[in-house]
């Protein structure tokens, strides 16, 4: 089974809920298998809308990468970055 990439492309406009989403949803992460393999480090916008803040993580499956979104623990998380940047989130498999 491949593993998956949780990819986010972030504009946070509120600093302070959004740092405890981050704090929430690290946690929910690691619980489901997943390792952050980038976090908001420097990057080159290439094509397409600019987001400053990219997070990729890797999880064992999508599956897993599924199971952690739908978590209650994540959705606590989640709760905290809705109105606190534009987001957009997707999960990718991996090439075998």
């Amino acid at each position: 089974m491949p593993s998956a990439l949780w990819i986010a492309h972030v504009k946070v406009t509120d600093a302070a809920a959004y740092g405890e989403y981050a704090r929430r949803a690290t946690l929910a992460i690691a619980a489901h298998g997943g390792v952050f393999l980038a976090r908001g480090g420097r990057y080159v916008q290439l094509e397409g809308n600019d987001r400053p803040r990219n997070v990729v993580a890797r999880f064992p499956s999508l599956e897993k990468a599924l199971e952690c979104y739908h978590s209650p623990a994540y959705q606590a998380a989640l709760s905290f970055a809705k109105g606190a940047a534009e987001r957009d989130l997707l999960v990718v498999e991996e090439a075998e």
